[in-house]
């Protein structure tokens, strides 16, 4: 086993990104620094959830590379992405959505879910009519193709969607609008660096967030004009997404805490909060992990997870979830174990990053001299977290503290 590795997507990226002139009215306007709003409208894979952390997604992304682009740029992102949307519901929306922030420019990004939806011909004529609208309001457009995707979805097969990808290039000749093709540049990377493709999915359709980065770069190359590469993640800047954020807040209130942790972090945190909160209402859900193979502890968490608690509204969800995945745990025979440890991670998060923590804390915590094997398992866990942009409490170099009092500090905000 291996870490997979990153090394030649940049530049397969690059291979793929036809430059076209940046001298728009809408590069001016930018290079100007005047007030510039710019609504990414999408489904799932333009919204916030939980493949990319529910905090951020290829809309920020954009947003700061343009920036680097035109450094005295005032841009306003809105992201307008909702997940399951089709280019009907786009239609729907779209006035409530995207018209009514009166766009300088709208990225649209659909077709992964038309897919699997909508006829061919429906498809083509929606994009059309998305086109006259947001035209006809005064914005620009730019569209960006589905991305490729993997094997394994019966409603999207890759051959389906690489030909919803083709009519969205086929509406953008015909409308006169510039297309960003996230559909080659995915492909790209998934023909030539198999290794580099795992870490750019999150699941066989959806990107994790270092997916999104090369989203947000195929779209500023097409903005720019110029081969900006794959967008940089940089750290979240809001300081208020520390890893504990609203569970420490409900202490600090006085309110009662439910949190669902993997032993032996079940005993650990709750020691930690009653040290912190005296006082405070603890309800700890022990997450069993002794023997269990990293499989089941995927089924586990499908079956604890966010979808029981959408399912089930009349229970009352954790306020933080600690997932603590002893590195002796087995993959499964022929699964990456990035992919398995990251269905861990699609469902210990809430959906859409409004619910509660989630928390990776990593086993050389608990046990700081891993066998050799065990410490390889842990560095693709701390990847696919930092992949998918979820919290990760690890013990660096030369610090002495141990599990505890680490979770103590995060318990302050």
């Amino acid at each position: 086993m291996s870490l997979p590795r990153l090394g030649r997507w940049a530049g397969v990226f690059l291979a793929t990104v036809t430059m076209s002139s940046a001298t728009t009215p809408l590069a001016d306007r930018i290079a100007a620094g005047e007030e510039t709003r710019i609504v990414c409208f999408g489904d799932s894979i333009t919204g916030i959830y939980y493949h990319t952390g529910g905090h951020r997604a290829w809309s920020h992304l954009l947003g700061d590379q343009l920036k680097q682009s035109w450094p005295g740029a005032r841009l306003i992102m809105i992201n307008a992405g909702v997940s399951g949307n089709t280019t009907a519901d786009a239609l729907a929306r779209l006035d409530a959505d995207v018209l009514a922030h009166r766009p300088h420019l709208v990225v649209m990004k659909f077709g992964m879910n038309d897919t699997a939806r909508l006829s061919a011909e429906t498809f083509r004529a929606y994009l059309h009519a998305l086109c006259d609208r947001i035209r006809g309001a005064g914005s620009e457009i730019l569209l960006l193709t589905p991305n490729a995707v993997e094997p394994g979805d019966a409603g999207r097969p890759p051959e389906k969607v690489a030909a919803y990808a083709a009519i969205v290039r086929e509406v953008g000749r015909a409308r006169g609008v510039n297309v960003a093709d996230v559909y080659a540049a995915f492909a790209a990377v998934q023909a030539s660096a198999p290794a580099d493709w795992l870490r750019l999915m999150s699941d066989t359709i959806h990107p994790n967030l270092r997916g999104h980065a090369l989203i947000a770069g195929t779209a500023a190359a097409a903005l720019t004009g110029r081969p900006v590469g794959p967008a940089q993640i940089p750290p979240r800047r809001d300081s208020r997404r520390a890893p504990f954020a609203r569970t420490a807040e409900k202490l600090q209130a006085g309110q009662p805490v439910h949190v669902l942790a993997m032993a032996p972090l079940d005993t650990m945190i709750a020691a930690a909060i009653r040290r912190e909160f005296p006082a405070a209402a603890v309800h700890v859900t022990r997450w069993e992990t002794a023997g269990k193979s990293l499989a089941t502890l995927e089924a586990d968490a499908t079956a604890e997870g966010w979808m029981k608690y959408r399912n089930q509204t009349i229970l009352t969800p954790p306020d933080l979830v600690l997932v603590a995945v002893p590195a002796s745990a087995e993959p499964a025979p022929g699964v990456p174990y990035y992919r398995t440890f990251g269905g861990i991670l699609n469902r210990a998060q809430w959906f859409d990053g409004s619910g509660w923590d989630c928390v990776v804390v990593l086993p050389s915590m608990m046990q700081p001299d891993l066998p050799p094997a065990e410490a390889e398992r842990e560095q693709i866990a701390l990847a696919a977290a930092r992949d998918k942009d979820v919290p990760v409490i690890q013990r660096t170099v030369g610090h002495g503290d141990n599990a505890e009092a680490l979770l103590i500090q995060m318990l302050h905000p």
